[in-house]
């Protein structure tokens, strides 16, 4: 008798979205708690929340399957460590965010060009084999990283300011909804437009929390605004593992 294949990552849903949004939005706080407010620096947050994200991502391809748990701690992770090496091209490299998110969007069509090379696909809901898993990551890691990049130039670099960026990004989000739902566009193409964009919807909101009056935000802080959007993620998860239960209960 033949085994069933399981799907490792979860299917592309409202939820999902939600999410995302808030793990990324956590993405931002938290690398700025660990670096800024914690004075741990960017490479030490690198190093910290990149050993972490390796060390999930090994507990998630041991389990197989999706485990929303373990599938969300790697993603926020993997939102961390994109948003401090955001940072430290900017600010510790001085690069820019103009500059390193081109050469991070090169970054992503090379991993995409060859996981469709290796694997013939890049579709991003059903993934059944370690080898896709790893490309999987790969490109989650580099467009979380260019999500941020690419956040910021529209904040700082264009001077829209945090909540005109989140507007800017969110009609942009819209449009690409509406592609998706109307036209015949490439489901794969939209899904990455949405990734990355949501990425920087996510910084953007994170510094809106976390940044001082003066300068566009609320001033809750990187600690209280983590807590506060951890808070959101935990509960966002258990509704998405009682989503999944629930699809894998045989009615008797």
């Amino acid at each position: 008798m033949n085994k069933m294949i399981k799907n490792r990552v979860p299917h592309i849903i409202f939820l999902y979205w939600v999410i995302k949004i808030v793990s990324t939005t956590l993405g931002e706080t938290g690398a700025d708690m660990f670096s800024m407010t914690f004075n741990l620096g960017y490479g030490a947050t690198i190093a910290i929340f990149m050993s972490l994200f390796l060390a999930l991502l090994g507990i998630k391809l041991f389990l197989k399957g999706y485990h929303p748990l373990v599938y969300w701690l790697t993603f926020t992770a993997s939102a961390i460590v994109g948003t401090a090496i955001s940072d430290f091209i900017d600010r510790t490299l001085g690069l820019g965010y103009a500059l390193g998110s081109a050469i991070l969007t090169v970054m992503l069509l090379i991993i995409l060009a060859a996981w469709y090379k290796k694997e013939k696909t890049i579709n991003v809901e059903y993934i059944t084999t370690p080898t896709a898993e790893i490309f999987y990551w790969m490109a989650f890691l580099i467009a979380n990283t260019l999500g941020t990049a690419a956040g910021d130039f529209f904040a700082d670099n264009m001077g829209l300011g945090f909540m005109n960026s989140a507007i800017l990004i969110s009609v942009i989000l819209i449009i690409v909804a509406l592609l998706h739902f109307f036209t015949k566009i490439s489901n794969i193409l939209l899904f990455w437009l949405a990734f990355v964009l949501t990425r920087p919807l996510g910084a953007t909101f994170g510094d809106f929390l976390t940044k001082p009056i003066q300068k566009g935000g609320i001033n809750l802080g990187t600690v209280a605004s983590s807590i506060i959007i951890c808070i959101i993620l935990v509960i966002a998860i258990h509704r998405e593992t009682k989503l999944e239960k629930e699809r894998w209960t045989i009615p008797r």
